[in-house]
């Protein structure tokens, strides 16, 4: 992805927060400039991996094929000895209509998927076999503590306010519904850890190769090195 391409989805993303009334941590706005100087008081961010996120997944078409995530609250992985190490992750993402997050799931993590407000939010769900395949088993969730169940391949749709917990090992994919706008989708779950905890079902890049062909106007998570001198 080119660098102006991130500032672009990034202000665009801010503006939709914005828009929702949906604030974030100050550190959501530091400039790369801002970053240099900050000292180890600051290391929690970087190790816990916080911060501004987003993947195309490789399909060179963010509008079709991507996510734009900020992650707010997470554990660190780097050292367990941390006072204030969490054992809980709190993510905020903006889904676009017709957007799609593909096909995947953690070894891991459980997670509540949250529509925070905007438009509607489509969830297609597959229990996974022992081998990783898609199952045709029917799926049993829990949305908002009532259960459901649904046929393999099945959609949930989630209105503003509405919820659901994936377990585990649980195949899911999702858009924003064509029609009604982009969506404000909260993720609460245990720590998550981008780098080990995915299954995607088909190969994708988790993480862009970046072009650097404009100054970044905010630092992703993987810029951190780059800026910050205490990683």
């Amino acid at each position: 992805m080119k660098r102006s391409e991130i500032n672009r989805i990034l202000k665009e993303g801010i503006d939709f927060l914005q828009s929702r009334g949906f604030h974030l941590p100050p550190f959501a706005h530091w400039t790369p400039e801002e970053w240099r100087l900050k000292g180890p008081e600051c290391r929690q961010i970087t190790d816990a991996q916080l911060g501004w996120d987003i993947t195309g997944f490789s399909g060179g078409d963010f509008s079709r094929l991507g996510l734009l995530l900020f992650t707010m609250r997470n554990g660190s992985f780097q050292d367990s000895r941390d006072p204030f190490s969490k054992d809980y992750s709190e993510k905020i993402m903006v889904v676009r209509e017709e957007q799609v997050t593909p096909t995947h799931f953690h070894f891991s993590k459980m997670e509540d998927i949250i529509n925070r407000g905007g438009g509607r939010l489509v969830i297609q769900l597959w229990n996974s076999t022992p081998e990783e395949k898609l199952s045709h088993t029917d799926v049993e969730v829990s949305c908002d503590g009532i259960l459901r169940i649904v046929r393999s391949g099945g959609f949930l749709v989630l209105a503003p306010g509405e919820s659901i917990t994936l377990s585990p090992r649980l195949y899911h994919k999702f858009w924003g519904e064509k029609g009604h706008g982009s969506v404000l989708v909260g993720e609460v779950s245990r720590v998550n850890d981008d780098h080990t905890d995915n299954r995607f079902f088909e190969p994708v890049g988790r993480f862009p190769e970046i072009e650097e062909d404009a100054p970044p106007i905010r630092l992703l998570c993987g810029d951190y090195p780059k800026y910050y001198p205490f990683v």
